[in-house]
């Protein structure tokens, strides 16, 4: 299986950076195409604005995930990497699987907080949702990348087939 579209989806968070860090190792080291994706919430920027107070807020969620997603883009470039970025609204999970499906992204990888035990019962995860609903393979990076790190690439034959 070959990883040629690597997906990092970015929320601006310190987990997502290190995600956009490790996803950049591993993109270089299987010469892949980088994909920035940052969702902005639909809840917190309201699809259809009723005041002009809540378009220019939706606006300001937009201009960030540009922001975001330019930073992390410039640092692929600064590798030597090819990068696309995108900026949707929507609910993270979902749109981040339709970016997959779109893309032909090969592998996500997303950076998660780690919440564990009640917490994340009740509210679940993105990375956790991306998981169950994205049909290839999801690398999770939970914490501060260590200095050096060997990936070991999943097979065809060491996937899990729905």
């Amino acid at each position: 299986m070959s990883y040629d579209n690597l997906l990092i989806p970015t929320d601006g968070s310190e987990q997502a950076a290190n995600a956009v860090e490790e996803g950049i190792k591993l993109a270089n080291e299987v010469d892949a195409t980088v994909h920035i994706l940052h969702v902005v919430d639909a809840f917190e920027a309201k699809i259809l604005p009723i005041t002009g107070e809540e378009e220019a807020k939706r606006e300001e969620y937009v201009e960030y995930g540009e922001q975001i997603t330019t930073e992390a883009a410039q640092v692929a470039k600064d590798a030597g990497l090819e990068v696309e970025t995108a900026v949707v609204v929507g609910i993270a999970h979902k749109e981040i699987q339709a970016y997959v499906e779109e893309n032909e992204i090969d592998l996500v990888v997303i950076g998660s907080r780690g919440l564990g035990g009640v917490e994340e019962m009740l509210l679940g995860s993105t990375a956790d949702k991306v998981i169950r609903l994205v049909n290839k393979p999801v690398t999770v990076v939970y914490q501060q990348p260590a200095e050096e790190v060997r990936w070991m690439l999943p097979s065809a034959e060491d996937t899990i087939h729905r």
